[in-house]
């Protein structure tokens, strides 16, 4: 079973299974990421990617092309982002409570317009997803689509705009000081509106990722919790992009691993486990990540915090 793990290990399919995982939690990541970078926590990522993926689906099941399912999910994104913004920005109502309840709104929402729109189907349609790039010249990455390759440049192109532009540095300052923000002239609501909105768009697209590059149609309970690993994500990676990517390949990492042991069976290295265990290695190996890297983290100082204009 050893040489069965590492010979698993040493393949391109399995590699092409972490990068395929790893690529709506880059994008989910990197959306959380922004939204706490600029001081808001935005727990409704579990319910738009939700709405995202069926908003993606749909618009192609329709007739679309697949580029403009993608931005039908950012749009749909970016809606839930500024009412987000409306309720934890403007308002400064609690930002667990928003973002847990459009989660569920976001996720009731998608169901109500599923079963509206398809009242009379036991399966869901399909759709004809976006095809592999076989023709880039690079191994395992031509085996995804370009969604994937979309979340790969997105990363050091965040990183860059974090820190090296001007918007970038009002969005970090609105998250450490939004009262020295202020000072310098910026609007506090309005940066964090513009994070909120474009954050919520990322993860919209996270969605969209899985009906229209992972899968083929829409499915109940998809996203199974890929919300609220991404935001434990930001966490680990210290709110940085690139320690962001890390972390998502290195959960999809077990996720593939415990899938592939699964299919494979005679337990792991010999020794016969119950299939539970590979569920939840890739959940225990977050826990574990999380608990070693958490408390050297350099969080947002204003994380959380509401702020009105002209308090000090």
């Amino acid at each position: 079973m050893f040489a069965e793990t590492l010979d698993l290990l040493a393949s391109a399919p399995f590699w092409v299974a972490v990068l395929r995982i790893a690529s709506p939690l880059i994008l989910g990541t990197l959306g959380v990421l922004l939204c706490e970078r600029a001081g808001v926590l935005n727990l409704g990522i579990e319910g738009i990617m939700v709405a995202g993926a069926f908003t993606g689906w749909l618009a192609v099941y329709q007739g679309a092309p697949l580029w403009l399912g993608v931005l039908a999910a950012a749009a749909t994104g970016a809606a839930f982002g500024l009412l987000h913004a409306l309720l934890t920005v403007n308002l400064a109502l609690s930002q667990h409570v928003a973002g847990l309840g459009i989660t569920l709104l976001a996720t009731s929402l998608a169901s109500y317009a599923y079963r509206v729109s398809f009242p009379k189907v036991d399966s869901p349609p399909t759709i004809q997803p976006f095809a592999p790039m076989e023709w880039l010249p690079l191994p395992v990455l031509n085996a995804q689509t370009p969604l994937t390759l979309l979340a790969l440049l997105l990363v050091p192109a965040i990183a860059w705009a974090l820190h090296r532009t001007p918007a970038g540095l009002a969005l970090r300052m609105v998250g450490e000081n939004p009262a020295a923000a202020e000072g310098q002239g910026l609007s506090v609501a309005g940066v964090r509106t513009a994070a909120l909105v474009a954050g919520s768009a990322l993860m919209g697209v996270a969605g969209a990722f899985l009906t229209l590059s992972a899968f083929n149609a829409f499915y109940f309970n998809m996203v199974n919790g890929r919300g609220w690993v991404c935001v434990a994500l930001v966490v680990f990676a210290s709110w940085r992009p690139g320690k962001a990517l890390i972390g998502a390949l290195l959960f999809a990492f077990f996720d593939a691993l415990q899938l592939r042991l699964q299919q494979a069976g005679g337990g792991v290295f010999g020794l016969e486990v119950p299939y539970q265990f590979y569920l939840m290695l890739p959940y225990a190996m977050a826990i574990v990540a999380l608990v070693v890297v958490a408390r050297r983290a350099a969080y947002p100082q204003a994380l959380m915090k509401p702020y009105r204009k002209g308090e000090r």
